[in-house]
C-alpha cells in the first residue's frame, strides 16, 4: 500500500492514538510533579506510608499476627477475583478478532473520518487485548508478593535477622504488590477508551478526556476543595 494512501487511510486513528497517549503521559507526569511537592497529594503514595507503618506495628507486636494475615489474605483474594475478570475478559476479547468482518462496519456505524478496515479492527482488539493480558499479569504478580509478605510478617524483627526480613523490606514488597494491583486496575480503567476506539477515534479521545477527569478525582488523598 502506498504510504500517502496508508496515511489518508488509516490517519485519523494513528492521530487519536497519539493524542490519547500524550494526554495520558501528561496527567501522570503532572501527578508525579504534584507527589514530589508533595508526598500526601496523591492517594497512592498515602497507601504506601500507611503500608510501612502497619507492616512496622504487625512486625513488633506478635499478637496481630492473626488480624495481619485475615489482612493480606483478603488483598489475595481482591486480587485473585480480579485477575479471573481479566482472564474472562480476555476470551471475550478473542471472539472479537474472530468476526471482524461481520461487525467492524456495524460497530463503526458512528464513525467520522476513519476507515472500517477488517485490518484496522484487528489492530483495536489486539490493544484490548494486550491491556486485559497486562492487568492479569499485574494482579497475579500481586497475589504472588503478598503470598510471600503472609510468612514474613509473622516473623519478629531480630537484630542478627537477615536484611531481606527486616520490617521495612517487608513493607518494600507490600508496596510493590500494592502498586502492581494498581496498575492492573489503570490497565482496566484504560480498557475503557479502548472499548470506544471500536467506534471510531473520535471516541477514544473523548473517552481519554473522561477517564483522566476521573482519574483526577480519584488520585488526590483528599477531595479537590480541600
Amino acid at each position: 500500500m502506498d504510504i500517502t494512501l496508508w496515511f489518508r487511510t488509516f490517519g485519523s486513528d494513528i492521530a487519536a492514538v497519539s493524542v490519547s497517549a500524550v494526554i495520558l503521559a501528561a496527567y501522570y507526569l503532572w501527578l508525579r510533579i504534584q507527589v514530589r511537592r508533595d508526598p500526601t497529594f496523591s492517594i497512592h503514595s498515602v497507601n504506601q506510608i500507611a503500608r510501612t507503618l502497619w507492616v512496622a506495628n504487625v512486625m513488633r507486636n506478635p499478637a496481630k499476627d492473626v488480624m495481619a494475615v485475615q489482612t493480606l489474605r483478603n488483598f489475595i483474594m481482591g486480587a485473585s477475583l480480579m485477575a479471573s475478570t481479566a482472564t474472562l475478559l480476555i476470551i471475550g476479547t478473542l471472539t472479537l478478532s474472530g468476526q471482524a468482518e461481520s461487525i467492524s462496519r456495524s460497530w463503526h456505524v458512528l464513525n467520522v473520518g476513519s476507515t472500517y478496515a477488517a485490518e484496522l479492527w484487528i489492530v483495536k482488539v489486539l490493544c484490548l487485548l494486550v491491556d486485559f493480558i497486562v492487568a492479569f499479569f499485574a494482579f497475579v504478580m500481586a497475589v504472588r508478593l503478598v503470598n510471600q509478605v503472609v510468612f514474613m510478617i509473622t516473623i519478629q524483627p531480630e537484630p542478627d535477622a537477615h536484611h531481606s526480613l527486616a520490617p521495612e523490606a517487608v513493607a518494600r514488597r507490600l508496596n510493590r504488590a500494592g502498586n502492581l494491583f494498581a496498575i492492573g486496575l489503570r490497565a482496566f480503567f484504560y480498557a475503557v477508551p479502548l472499548v470506544f476506539w471500536l467506534f471510531g477515534p473520535a471516541f477514544l479521545v473523548l473517552a481519554t478526556v473522561g477517564l483522566v477527569l476521573t482519574l483526577q478525582q480519584l488520585d488526590r488523598s483528599e477531595p479537590a476543595h480541600g
